[in-house]
């Protein structure tokens, strides 16, 4: 099970660092397929999965609630680590960040490996769920440890403006209605569909391979294991202490769990710059989580499946 689910998610993260060194990839091409994927394929291919759905299973309320529970929980963990760790208030932001983010294309890779379509639709479901909750976390902690003089209304467009134009929270609202309403789609959109999503993960995996750079990671070694301790083991056991109290069991157990042990999104990057953190340390975070996310992912796989 671990091979056959993790085996071509890295390989493929890997293949994508290889083409980058030996120059058959770069930072244009890279840049392009980001948005392609961001934009274009990723949520096609949430919308084809959660829109052809069983219409009949509703939402998870008590997965969601859980697993919200615990990335709070977390994040509360982060922000009191931080002094101990040695965290300025110019690498708080990006920090926090690493603790509690997650990779939706790995998460996806995943789950479509390991899982049949009940898990895609519920890790859809966590991804509309959770992304305005980390979104308010990201950008509350990146503006409070910044010292800029930023007004309450300032901090509520700017994250109302990170929620609204997230293309994946759009697709997987879209997709639950459509499975609520239509729930199948004509044979031509669906074969179309279907083709965009066989373009999606290897583009946004190679992408992310392409895009890990270890140039950062001896000057931030240290707050990013601690980042990544917090984010590959702490999450992991306290979600599942979360979703053992409210009695989550079966596919919503092993999703939750599997997104867990997810490693940190690239987008605390792209955040960081935007509201003045640490882009280095954030880099540096991103290296060591996803390395690391290989030994978690398999501890997930080898005890809940």
């Amino acid at each position: 099970m671990i091979l056959s689910s993790l085996f071509p998610v890295f390989a493929l993260i890997l293949l994508g660092g290889v083409l980058k060194r030996r120059g058959l990839t770069n930072d244009v091409f890279l840049a392009a397929s980001d948005r392609l994927v961001y934009f274009i394929f990723f949520p096609a291919m949430l919308f084809w999965k959660i829109g052809g759905a069983d219409p009949g299973a509703g939402i998870p309320w008590r997965l969601c609630l859980a697993v919200a529970g615990a990335v709070v929980i977390v994040y509360v963990i982060s922000t009191a680590a931080m002094r101990p760790a040695g965290i300025t208030a110019f690498q708080a932001g990006s920090f926090s960040q690493s603790c509690y983010r997650f990779n939706t294309y790995i998460g996806v890779a995943i789950v479509i490996n390991a899982m049949d379509e009940t898990g895609v639709r519920l890790f859809g479901i966590l991804i509309g769920f959770l992304i305005p909750l980390i979104n308010v976390l990201a950008v509350s902690t990146l503006i409070w440890f910044s010292g800029q003089p930023i007004s309450g209304r300032r901090r509520l467009i700017v994250t109302l403006k990170a929620l609204v134009s997230n293309p994946l929270i759009v697709a997987c609202l879209t997709g639950l209605l459509y499975a609520q309403t239509l729930n199948r789609f004509p044979l031509f959109i669906d074969n179309t569909l279907r083709l965009m999503s066989l373009v999606t993960l290897p583009l946004a995996l190679m992408s992310i391979g392409g895009a890990l750079t270890f140039a950062n990671l001896r000057g931030y070694l240290k707050p990013s294991l601690v980042g990544a301790v917090i984010k590959l083991v702490a999450l992991p056991v306290v979600g599942y202490g979360m979703l053992a109290w409210l009695q989550v069991a079966g596919p919503a157990l092993q999703t939750a769990m599997l997104f867990f042990a997810l490693p940190t999104s690239t987008a605390i990057y792209v955040l960081s710059s935007q509201l003045g953190s640490d882009t280095a340390l954030a880099s540096a975070a991103i290296v060591v989580s996803t390395v690391l996310s290989f030994f978690s992912l398999s501890a997930v796989m080898i005890l809940f499946f």
